[in-house]
Order: structure tokens, then C-alpha cells, then sequence
């Protein structure tokens, strides 16, 4: 299946100025910190799941930005955590595989929530690529910003970061500005990617996590992160997409939950789902769920590695 593409880019490679500049940039951060928001504003779409729950990314989410100045390729990854179980030994080996990937590394996080850990600071002060620190949801706090600052230098001394931003991913207040100096970061060269792709990834790899985010928004508790998301088959249609879903739970009580009385449950998560997705990819979706115990997965790493992590 192809690459997801934008209808709204200019699809010529042919020329682009001496001056243009390409590269990678990570987007690091603690669970929930408004990395995959800060991903979906840059691009303008919805690239990147985000839910209020901590710890929605597991993968890391590769998106394009595109424009006649410069092609950004952005690595939103998991949330920084202490692994304990071979699914977040994944995730975190991701995160450091993004960063040695990556020209420029940027560090959101919420300075309304617990500031980042020692670990989290000790992982920063690893690497030698330049940083810029972007303090996130600033809307929420505008009459504090001189208190809070203090704080962010204290628990950030010792970090080199090159620049500094107090921004709202969610309202977009100084994205720009963040994005202008980011681009002057980059290094020269030609767009690696047509200018028109948004992502690496293929359509089918965004279509489970349209899924799988529907499971964080509409269950509780520990079952949205027992779970796991495979496209067993994608028919692609002129006028229609076939999609046949699988989704994998920690144990047989969660199956039961994820499917609810009569079928209720799985069937709420169906119809917001393929809303989702036909939104996505611009046309009418077919969408089977079906949902299957495979106990305790997230320990296993032959299960983590099976389903793509």
C-alpha cells in the first residue's frame, strides 16, 4: 500500500533552491506532554494519535512538513518512562534510535505537570545534537510565566539547549516562531521525500492507530494499553476501502469488555473509528473488528516484536 500523501501539495521534486534545507527532528518528552499535538500542528493533520490518557504513542510516528524553505522530517516518539516490560523496552530503544537518527532534538513538556525526572535529565545530557526546549500549553498558564521560568532553569541546568520556546501546541501560539528557528537548524540539502508525502509510513500502519485510539478514548483503566492493533487484510477500492482489524488483548476478561453486551461496545468503537479513517484517506470505509487473547503479550518479546513494535 502506498505512502499517505497530502492533496494539497505541489508534487514536483524537479527544482528547489541552493538554500533549501532537509533533515530530521525528534520530538521527546514525557508521556503525554503534547508531543503528538505539537506533530499534528506542524503538519496541519490528524498524523499522530493523541488522547488525554498518558502514553498513547508507541511507535515512532514519522511525519513530513513540507514548504519552499525547507523539508522537516519530524520523529514523534513514546513517552520517556522507566521501562519495566518488554513492550516499553521497545518503545524507549525507539526513542533512543530517533535521537542518533536525528539533526535536532526538541524536549516538550508541561510545566503544569510533575517536571521531568532525573532519568529524563541524565538522557538529555547524553547526547551532543542541538536541542530546543519547548515549554508546552502556555494558554493554560499565561499570567505565570515569570514564576514558572525560574523553575524551568533550575530543573534544566546543565542542559545545553540551544533555544528556548514557551508555546501552545493546541492553540499554535508561537509555533511559528519555534518552527522559524527550527528550519535555520537544519542542515542544506535537497527534500529526501516528494513534497506532497506526509509520512513513511504506509496508509494501513495509520489506519491501526485511528483504532487503537479510538480504545483510549473510549475504555478505561489498563485495557486501552493492553491492547494491540494488526490490519489482516486492506482492500483498496476506487470508491471504497475493505479493512479487516484484529484486536489483540492481554487476557480473555478484556475481550469481553472491548466487545461489551451484545456487541454494544466493539460497535461504538467500529462507527468512531471508521469515521476516523474515512477521513484519512478520503473515502467510504468497510471496517471488521474482531478481537483475540493472546495472554500477557506485552511481556513476551517474540508477541511485542510479531506486532510490529
Amino acid at each position: 500500500m502506498d505512502d499517505l500523501h497530502s492533496d494539497s501539495a505541489d508534487s514536483d521534486t524537479s527544482t528547489h533552491s541552493s538554500y533549501f534545507r532537509s533533515g530530521y527532528a525528534v520530538i521527546l518528552g514525557k508521556p503525554n506532554a503534547g508531543k503528538s499535538t505539537l506533530l499534528n500542528r506542524l503538519l496541519g493533520t490528524h498524523l499522530s494519535i493523541a488522547t488525554p490518557k498518558a502514553q498513547t504513542t508507541r511507535h515512532q510516528i514519522t511525519g513530513i512538513y513540507h514548504d519552499e524553505d525547507a523539508q522537516i522530517v519530524f520523529y514523534d516518539t513514546p513517552g520517556l518512562i522507566t521501562p519495566t516490560y518488554a513492550l516499553q523496552r521497545t518503545m524507549m530503544k525507539s526513542v533512543e534510535v530517533a535521537v542518533e537518527q536525528a539533526d535536532v532534538a526538541l524536549f516538550i513538556f508541561d510545566p503544569l505537570d510533575t517536571f521531568p525526572s532525573d532519568d529524563a535529565i541524565a538522557f538529555l545530557k547524553r547526547w551532543s545534537i542541538p536541542m530546543i526546549l519547548l515549554v508546552n500549553k502556555v494558554d493554560l498558564y499565561a499570567d505565570r510565566v515569570e514564576s514558572l521560568a525560574q523553575r524551568v532553569e533550575e530543573r534544566f541546568e546543565g542542559v545545553d539547549f540551544a533555544h528556548q520556546f514557551w508555546v501552545s501546541a493546541k492553540e499554535g501560539e508561537k509555533v511559528d516562531d519555534f518552527l522559524t528557528t527550527l528550519k535555520s537548524m537544519i542542515p542544506l540539502g535537497p527534500p529526501l521525500y516528494p513534497p506532497d508525502q506526509l509520512s513513511e509510513h504506509p496508509t494501513r500502519f495509520f489506519v491501526a492507530e485511528l483504532i487503537r485510539e479510538q480504545l483510549f478514548l473510549q475504555f478505561e483503566q489498563e485495557i486501552p494499553y493492553s491492547c494491540a492493533v494488526q490490519i489482516i487484510e486492506y482492500k483498496e477500492g476506487d470508491s471504497r476501502d475493505d479493512i479487516f482489524a484484529e484486536i489483540i488483548v492481554n487476557r480473555d476478561s478484556q475481550k469481553g469488555m472491548i466487545i461489551g453486551k451484545k456487541g454494544a461496545a466493539i460497535k461504538r468503537l467500529g462507527i468512531a473509528a471508521r469515521a476516523s479513517i474515512e477521513a484519512l484517506i478520503g473515502k467510504q470505509a468497510f471496517l471488521d473488528l474482531r478481537v483475540k487473547v493472546r495472554d500477557k503479550w506485552r511481556e513476551s518479546d517474540t508477541w511485542v516484536r510479531r506486532f510490529g513494535y
